[in-house]
């Protein structure tokens, strides 16, 4: 189901209305952040971005639209001009700044710059924070599977668990970016261009009379390309059968049991008949944790299919994302907006991120006002992808963005990287910030 102009909070459409009835049209800046890391996550991989441009660029309201808002009881008090004229006319007219998607990025960096006239930066929060905080969510964890593997590849198996059809969607793509080989989501496979992989489910195998009539009827119609799930009944017991026939699947699947003893047997029978290019794979109820188990003890085990943990985050499943105003036009000047609320406070100003990579590793950000220069051996990381509710260009080829995430990823410290104990990053703020900051606290305070 596509995103349309009421896939929104109500607030941010009474806040619409109020701006518009008070004549406060002003440019305003939003940024999207998140305050703190989960546990278990030493970074964040930025994604989500695809989305929130396409939904920008296209945002109108449908004369529909406008006959229910017109109707709600929440909006009676709304003067006729903002439906008759306003809403018909509207279009997202604003420049929007972002990390690239694959980005590692850290709390409290703002992975999204949004400026334009406050009614349009205020509507489109919900749909901005639901596509980039979930897809962020998944491809960090992705990543994190990833570098688990240690080069061995992570297909995506999660779409049946995901939160309905859209997530198991978007969720095959983040893990996509952030590096794992492919999906078994086909629509995925379709919309996005990302490569399939599947095997047969246990009913294949219970549908027959026997196990071996099930493995010969699937390698009949699927030849060498053929992955035999073998532990429908006993799994030693099935490698056995496929070791007798004269079937050469790609690949056997391991989905229960003790994955590392069961994958030494499995692996012994399948050389003893000739099958050393026969692959094992493992699937069930796996993570990153217990994919660096089964590295760590040697077992030969080729690649990993991952579901639940991958497209509902798991361990992690709410990313505290914030999307919040940080300057806004008064009296003609662009004033920098800062939020005191003891534990959700926000940091002032339109701002730019600079990584800082000596010898080819990412050694600390900065977090600066938009207008200040970068630190010594600095890099953006925020670009323009948007001027004037148009993107700058097309969109990047996701296996571009793969590519990139991989290199981005690998820039980050080792001890950075680990799944436990990891060694935190350094975040900084500039001394332009560090003023403004200091600036509208005291003023804060003595309101």
């Amino acid at each position: 189901m596509a995103a349309t102009a009421l896939s929104t909070d109500l607030y941010e459409l009474t806040m619409m209305a109020g701006y518009h009835a008070a004549g406060l049209m002003v440019p305003a800046t939003f940024e999207l952040s998140v305050r703190a890391l989960p546990p278990n996550r030493s970074f964040l991989v930025a994604a989500g971005l695809e989305q929130v441009l396409e939904y920008l660029e296209t945002l109108r309201f449908q004369s529909e639209d406008i006959d229910y808002l017109r109707g709600l009881p929440n909006l009676q008090g709304v003067r006729p001009e903002f439906f008759d004229d306003y809403l018909p006319a509207f279009r997202f007219t604003g420049d929007v700044w972002a990390v690239p998607e694959g980005t590692p990025v850290f709390p409290p960096e703002p992975m999204l710059r949004v400026t334009a006239p406050l009614p349009e930066v205020q509507v489109a929060e919900t749909a901005v924070m639901a596509w980039m905080t979930f897809q962020t969510s998944v491809a960090s964890r992705a990543a994190r599977m990833v570098e688990a593997a240690s080069g061995r590849p992570v297909v995506e198996f999660g779409a049946r668990r995901a939160h309905g059809v859209e997530a198991g969607l978007l969720a095959a793509r983040a893990a996509f970016l952030a590096g794992c080989d492919g999906t078994s989501f086909v629509d995925a496979g379709r919309r996005f261009g990302i490569p399939l992989a599947g095997t047969m489910a246990h009913s294949w195998v219970l549908a027959f009379g026997d196990e071996a009539t099930a493995f010969g009827t699937y390698a009949g119609v699927f030849g060498d390309r053929a992955v035999l799930l073998l532990d429908t009944y006993d799994t030693l017991t099935a490698a056995k059968r496929v070791a007798a026939s004269r079937l050469r699947p790609d690949a056997v699947r391991l989905d229960s049991g003790d994955i590392v003893s069961l994958s030494r047997a499995v692996r012994e029978i399948l050389d003893a008949a000739g099958l050393q290019d026969t692959r094992i794979f493992a699937t069930g109820e796996l993570d990153e944790w217990r994919i660096a188990e089964i590295v760590a003890a040697g077992a030969p085990v080729d690649a990993f299919g991952v579901g639940t943990a991958l497209s509902t985050s798991s361990d992690a499943p709410a990313l505290g994302g914030v999307y919040k105003l940080v300057e806004i036009e008064r009296a003609g000047a662009l004033t920098g907006i800062m939020k005191f609320s003891p534990g959700k406070h926000t940091l002032p100003g339109r701002k730019q991120v600079w990584r800082v990579v000596r010898d080819g590793a990412a050694v600390k950000d900065v977090i600066a006002l938009a207008d200040e220069a970068g630190p010594s051996g600095g890099r953006p990381l925020l670009t323009r992808v948007m001027k004037d509710g148009r993107r700058d260009g097309p969109p990047q080829p996701i296996h571009e963005l793969r590519a990139y995430c991989r290199a981005a990823v690998a820039e980050l410290p080792d001890d950075l990287r680990r799944l436990a104990d990891s060694v935190p990053y350094s975040v900084q703020f500039s001394d332009g910030l560090t003023t403004m900051i200091e600036r509208l606290s005291t003023a804060g305070r003595e309101r």
